[in-house]
């Protein structure tokens, strides 16, 4: 089983923006932030096809996505911010009462 490790993003998408106005548990808004950007050759690295899961871990947790391909620079990933990716930041704010949303370290297995 390939694994490969980088950088987590969080991001808001317009694709997201829009499902949202159907309300937040509609099958749009779910798929949209449930989805993973990763570069093309990280994908050919994992061996995934289209719609396979993908469990994505950080320290402070893991989640399933589904991959896509998507122009970018290898070992850098983005999700939508949402509760999925809620699940994979720390709580540390560094005195200012955010957490960190970008440069989360994680690691992706296919599932």
């Amino acid at each position: 089983m390939s694994e490969i490790s980088g950088v987590l993003i969080t991001v808001r998408t317009s694709r997201q923006g829009a499902a949202m106005e159907m309300g937040k548990f509609s099958e749009d808004y779910i798929q949209e932030i449930s989805s993973l950007s990763i570069s093309p050759e990280d994908y050919a690295l994992l061996n995934l096809t289209k719609d396979n899961k993908a469990i994505l871990k950080s320290p402070f947790g893991e989640i399933t996505v589904t991959c896509r391909p998507t122009e970018g620079p290898e070992g850098v990933f983005f999700l939508p911010l949402g509760p999925l990716a809620n699940q994979l930041i720390g709580g540390e704010t560094h005195g200012t009462g955010v957490p960190d949303f970008k440069e989360i370290p994680v690691t992706i297995i296919p599932a």
